[in-house]
């Protein structure tokens, strides 16, 4: 006998209750915010801060030991609209889920820095406006190489370590007047240590332009006094080639080249899938070889070594950005010592 089948929206379960961006900021949500995020919550709602898009991996290889233990947690920062998430369209398969920074988790960082929260240029329609952003993949791109090196850091044999990693933006702010690198980090292993720009070539560049920044380069190691290698990442070592010609010849047109230290590696390189690893091709080698991260500090002796402060020509015109966070994460041990 036919019955009425129960309704498919019957068989769901329910979407997590989130407050809305008026009550995210309140102060009754907030003092209930204080007993539930940990160390780790506010260093990641930080790097959201600082570097706008993470996806599910990429915060794994931050700060979690498992897939699972993130999602868990991940669910209650979405509850509590510490961060927000979306997930691009793909033509095949499914895309990872892509976190950015919400209203409570920016309000809870800008009091935590003593800041009134609109001062710190967080606006909620911006972050989760990435979503539709040309540069979507190049940011999750750029900042896929960074969390692997902190995947690195995290191991328990590791040896080395990223101590420093600042994003587009922020290097925008303080060098913008002469180039724009994708990023800066600073690498550490034993005694040796490499600072660098990145540059992280997605194919889609003209490689005339890639080798045009190396002159604003140029002019951002005279008017600093500090000599910053570039490393610059290319998506295939067909391309690489291509890239090194174009590059060289630039290089070779600039008045002081042993300003700008140059090496390339592309992602199809042969040997370990990460970037310490016996992947970069210095420019002006001779007879090149393949060499790690920190080798190749010993290939430029002439490079000053990292200063313990980032390399800063002159102070940002305005101080309304947050501290940049430290690459590594805080211990797993919230601040009321107990577990996350």
């Amino acid at each position: 006998m036919l019955t009425n089948p129960t309704p498919q929206r019957a068989l769901r379960g329910h979407m997590p209750r989130r407050p809305t961006p008026r009550a995210a900021t309140t102060g009754e949500h907030h003092a209930k915010l204080a007993a539930r995020l940990t160390q780790r919550d506010r260093w990641l709602a930080r790097m959201l801060y600082e570097h706008k898009v993470l996806t599910t991996q990429q915060i794994v290889e931050l700060c979690y030991p498992s897939m699972r233990a993130a999602n868990h947690r991940l669910l209650d920062l979405f509850k509590w609209r510490i961060v927000d998430r979306f997930q691009p369209f793909v033509t095949s398969g499914t895309a990872p889920m892509h976190y950015v920074l919400d209203i409570a988790g920016a309000v809870a960082l800008a009091y935590e820095d003593g800041r009134d929260p609109k001062s710190i240029g967080y606006r909620h329609e911006d972050a989760i406006g990435i979503a539709h952003s040309m540069r979507l993949a190049h940011t999750v791109g750029v900042n896929g190489f960074f969390t692997a090196l902190v995947a690195l850091s995290r191991r328990p044999e590791a040896r080395g370590c990223l101590t420093a990693w600042w994003s587009e933006l922020r290097c925008g702010r303080l060098f913008g007047d002469m180039v724009r690198p994708d990023a800066y980090g600073r690498w550490c292993d034993g005694d040796d240590q490499i600072e660098f720009f990145l540059e992280f070539d997605f194919g889609t560049e003209d490689l005339g332009k890639l080798s045009r920044k190396l002159y604003g380069y140029e002019r951002l190691a005279m008017a600093t006094g500090i000599t910053t290698p570039v490393l610059i990442w290319l998506p295939t070592s067909r391309r690489e080639v291509n890239a090194r010609r174009v590059l060289a010849e630039a290089l070779s047109q600039l008045d002081h080249p042993a300003l700008v230290p140059v090496a390339t590696s592309a992602a199809d390189a042969a040997g370990e899938d990460n970037p310490a690893a016996t992947r970069w091709l210095p420019l002006s080698d001779p007879a090149p070889r393949r060499m790690r991260l920190v080798e190749l500090a010993r290939r430029w002796p002439h490079v000053d070594p990292p200063s313990p402060a980032a390399p800063s020509p002159a102070a940002p015109a305005q101080q309304a950005e947050l501290a940049a966070p430290d690459p590594l994460p805080p211990s797993t041990t919230s601040r009321f010592g107990g577990r996350p």
